[in-house]
């Protein structure tokens, strides 16, 4: 089994399967908490804390979880860390957890987190899984962070607090309502988008970015999940071509 080093996790996490502006992930915090840019890297930052230790927690304990109560298992691990991480910003950084409310709490049912625990930290050694979840939580971090930015600047006129536009500036406050969440949401998936066109008629593979693999996800049984994650051979996706096409058969004949 091919493991993947710890800047390899990190890069998927942060560029080719930013869980917010490639897999779309997450949408609920990231359009309620992110009116701010310190709000957005509060939510980031916890949530990657979670999201790394439940990693290797989960990982650790991959051989004794009984597969029938594996996501019971894995959601009683998540909210244990989720209950640490709420008691120590209520404790330390108080107006983070009255901005952030509800919302930290329900980092428990988070599908980024939930899903690295269920295809990755679940099938995978300690280490890699560790590396996994901060380069999943500090993609969702930058994501939070610059949406946040951009909103606390066009609806607010200042950043992080710091206030530099001039006075004549007339804030759009529309940015820091809920719909000004789904604008500047919309705008970063369409550069993302622009950059991958861009790079696919420079004759760059481009393929990773904006997909988790290249299987039909609707589909898939898990087998495009066990390439990506387990290194399968060309022959492996060949077989899997193979049976598709069997199955396709066999339902015309039907």
């Amino acid at each position: 089994m091919n493991h993947d080093s710890a800047g390899e996790r990190l890069y998927n996490g942060i560029i080719k399967e930013n869980p917010t502006l490639v897999l779309m992930l997450g949408m609920c915090p990231t359009l309620a908490v992110t009116t701010s840019a310190i709000n957005g890297l509060g939510m980031g930052l916890t949530t990657m804390v979670v999201l790394a230790l439940s990693n290797a927690i989960i990982s650790l304990l991959r051989g004794i979880i009984p597969d029938k109560v594996r996501i019971p298992a894995f959601i009683v691990i998540i909210a244990s860390f989720v209950t640490v991480v709420q008691m120590v910003l209520q404790a330390y950084l108080p107006f983070l957890y009255d901005a952030l409310g509800i919302y930290i709490p329900l980092i428990v049912v988070n599908c980024i987190i939930l899903g690295r625990a269920e295809s990755y930290a679940s099938k995978n050694p300690v280490l890699p899984s560790l590396f996994d979840g901060i380069g999943m939580g500090l993609g969702f971090s930058v994501a939070l962070t610059i949406i946040g930015a951009v909103r606390e600047i066009l609806g607010a006129g200042e950043v992080f607090g710091f206030h530099f536009m001039p006075a004549s500036y007339v804030p759009f406050s529309i940015f820091v309502l809920a719909p000004g969440a789904f604008f500047v949401l919309a705008v970063l998936t369409a550069i993302q988008n622009k950059v991958k066109i861009m790079g696919e008629k420079k004759g760059r593979d481009m393929s990773k970015i904006q997909s988790g693999c290249h299987s039909d996800c609707a589909s898939c049984t898990d087998s495009g999940c066990g390439r990506r994650f387990y290194g399968g051979s060309g022959k492996e996706e060949a077989a899997d071509k193979k049976a598709a096409g069997r199955e396709h058969t066999q339902g015309e004949v039907k």
